[in-house]
């Protein structure tokens, strides 16, 4: 599965300015609400609740927080890169500049994992990471990642 299956340019965002981990999750659910059949508020409970379970804070300052859902038929991506990094209770304790938020379907879970691993890989450490931060707009940003 390749992100652009999954992302748009559209929810590709530079210069996000959030104080913390909720604040930041609540805005970035507020713009992925209005591509999906979702509510803000649920998107919010599923993602907050899945932070509970552990941080989805991967190190290397980025975060790929993710949820299921039954209305959703395939996974829907949103990009941020922040313009401070914050705390985000990540594996490595450092903080987060770059979040992939991941919404997924309850009812393939191949794709599902599929839709995960290709987030992952291409936000690992080291690749397109330095580019992804000094990338100039969400549409240069958006070809790193899905390039």
């Amino acid at each position: 599965m390749k992100i652009s299956d999954f992302l748009s340019p559209k929810d590709v965002l530079i210069d996000i300015r959030a104080a913390n981990k909720q604040q930041l999750l609540e805005q970035l659910c507020g713009k992925a609400a209005a591509n999906v059949p979702v509510t803000t508020d649920d998107i919010l409970v599923h993602l907050l609740k899945r932070e509970g379970l552990g941080s989805t804070g991967v190190g290397n300052g980025v975060a790929i927080p993710h949820a299921r859902f039954e209305a959703l038929a395939k996974p829907v991506g949103l990009l941020a890169r922040l313009r401070q990094p914050i705390d985000f209770d990540a594996i490595d304790s450092q903080p987060v500049d770059l979040v992939f938020v991941l919404l997924l379907s309850t009812k393939n879970e191949s794709e599902q994992l599929g839709a995960l691993a290709s987030v992952a890989r291409k936000m690992r450490a080291g690749g397109d990471l330095g580019k992804c931060r000094t990338a100039k707009s969400a549409a240069e940003l958006y070809a790193l990642m899905t390039g």
